[in-house]
């Protein structure tokens, strides 16, 4: 959730809490390569740290990814960003936004509308699947790092973020995928 909108989270349901639960002890034990959680009182939001792998651009870098979660986990997708600074990726804008589609594809927006056009699905919206984990999110954001073969924001990366200005989640975007060329 954005920081406006924090406050006004609704309560973990009893399955999102236990399935949380299982997740968080699972990385205690088998953490994904490159991430590190860190420990905090709160369920809800989790704080990853993202180690750049060896050997790409975003090697020897670190950022963080802030995860929350919807009150009815796994039924709905988290909401995840990077918290500024993000990478410069053609796929993450510079508020933290990520369009995160399977298979790593470039997308770019409409001039006249809100809307993002890339060819495959969104996996953190569109083909979020209960199946998949804070891990498995984790290991798509570093596949999707550590192919990308420049350094730069998304062409319409100023005006996406003047238009997110007063707190929009990047779950109000619709993203709609159409090039495979990143």
């Amino acid at each position: 959730m954005t920081s406006s909108s924090a406050h006004s989270r609704k309560a973990l349901s009893k399955i999102a809490c236990n399935r949380l639960q299982k997740e968080l002890v699972e990385w205690q034990v088998n953490p994904p390569t490159g991430f590190k959680h860190k420990v905090t009182d709160n369920l809800q939001r989790w704080i990853i740290e993202v180690n750049g792998a060896p050997g790409t651009l975003y090697a020897n870098e670190t950022y963080q990814l802030q995860v929350d979660f919807p009150e009815h986990y796994p039924m709905e997708a988290p909401q995840v960003i990077f918290i500024p600074p993000a990478p410069l990726h053609p796929h993450i804008y510079s508020n933290g936004h990520i369009c995160l589609a399977d298979g790593e594809r470039l997308f770019q927006k409409f001039a006249e509308r809100d809307m993002i056009i890339c060819n495959h699905n969104y996996i953190l919206y569109d083909s979020w699947s209960p199946a998949m984990t804070v891990s498995s999110i984790c290991i798509s954001i570093l596949s999707m790092l550590s192919s990308s073969t420049a350094k730069q924001r998304p062409a319409d990366n100023d005006r996406y973020v003047k238009n997110c200005r007063n707190g929009r989640s990047p779950k109000e975007t619709r993203w709609w995928f159409h090039d495979d060329k990143v």
